[in-house]
């Protein structure tokens, strides 16, 4: 029989309370809990009904089952999230508990906890570490152009790298391309030592590096010898057509309009392109003009080109590098109050 609102059993019925207890023995309880239980009181403010207690490794939460049920859900996504990444910012933390829309959801939880994108030398497993570097690989997919933009330390070229390296092992294309432009940081190319490879190598470097994590050395320099694999400036790519091949313009902040323009008309049949470059370390003259800029402005609504914007929550080098990128941002704004106008 059901009961007729207002009557003391309904009462009684709607205001049972339940226990439940959620074991976090898996991660980092600061990691959970934040600096000061940070996150925590950030959790108990998102849910002012629940009572919620922490007990070591424990947490406790008290309260409408209805309610509980909604918290665990959330919580076991955060955990999920810490066991894959070890990390979750504050910012992170937040927009999980906030988001009950489905892509919210999605863009926290791993889609296959076995997805690796390629076994490197020694059996090392590469894969997409942050939401934005997973969103990067799935938008890759999907795309034949993608644009991924965002500060130092973000792991922009080096999941670039891996999925070129995954779709040249699924013989989805039958060659790399990985060019740079040579463009000087506060050196002449002309006063440093060796030939023109020499002098260009520094520059390449961090593709380089990128590879030697994701390819036995035997095979790396037959993929070079054959030419599978290609490093080179981008001054090199002009005249050419780039077909079946998987191409990365890496540091494209430094290209100029002219250079952005031609490597994008290079490209040809069953060929994809990620771009990636940091708007903040332009390293050009100043009478030049980023072309990076001009580009994701111009292509951003082009079916097929995707544009992904990663930030400090995605930093996966020295904890240190997320604070110093924050300071630097806000002396950024100080100096140029009117920029984000």
């Amino acid at each position: 029989m059901a009961l007729l609102p207002g009557t003391p059993d309904a009462r009684q019925k709607r205001n049972e309370l339940t226990d439940t207890i959620i074991n976090l023995e898996t991660v980092n309880p600061i990691e959970f809990f934040g600096v000061n239980n940070g996150k925590l009181d950030i959790l108990k403010k998102k849910f002012p009904l629940l009572k919620i207690l922490s007990r070591g490794t424990q947490l406790k939460l008290s309260g409408a089952p209805e309610q509980i049920v909604s918290a665990r859900e959330k919580i076991e996504l955060i955990v999920s999230y810490l066991e894959r990444n070890g990390h979750m910012s504050e910012n992170y933390f937040e927009q999980v508990l906030g988001g009950d829309d489905a892509e919210t959801i999605d863009h926290f939880k791993e889609r296959n906890p076995n997805e690796v994108l390629v076994f490197g030398p020694n059996g090392k497993s590469v894969r997409a570490r942050t939401a934005n570097q997973k969103k990067m690989v799935a938008d890759a997919e999907k795309n034949d152009i993608v644009f991924a933009i965002g500060p130092a330390g973000t792991g922009k070229t080096y999941t670039a790298v891996a999925i070129a390296v995954r779709a040249l092992k699924n013989k989805q294309v039958k060659k790399i391309i990985l060019t740079r432009p040579a463009v000087e940081a506060g050196e002449s190319l002309g006063f440093l030592p060796g030939d023109l490879k020499e002098k260009i190598d520094p520059y390449l470097r961090p593709l380089y590096d990128a590879l030697d994590d994701m390819i036995p050395a035997d095979k790396l320099g037959y993929y070079m010898t054959t030419r599978t694999i290609e490093i080179a400036p981008l001054a090199y790519m002009r005249g050419r057509t780039l077909d079946n091949a998987f191409i990365i313009l890496d540091e494209a902040q430094n290209a100029t309009d002219l250079q952005l323009k031609m490597f994008l008309t290079r490209i040809g049949a069953n060929a994809k392109a990620i771009i990636t470059g940091d708007m903040t370390q332009v390293d050009l003259p100043r009478h030049q003009r980023s072309g990076l800029q001009t580009a994701v402005r111009i292509l951003k609504n082009i079916d097929g080109i995707a544009h992904i914007e990663l930030d400090e929550e995605d930093v996966v080098r020295h904890r240190l590098v997320k604070h110093i990128l924050r300071a630097y941002n806000k002396e950024h704004e100080k100096e140029n109050p009117d920029h984000n106008k």
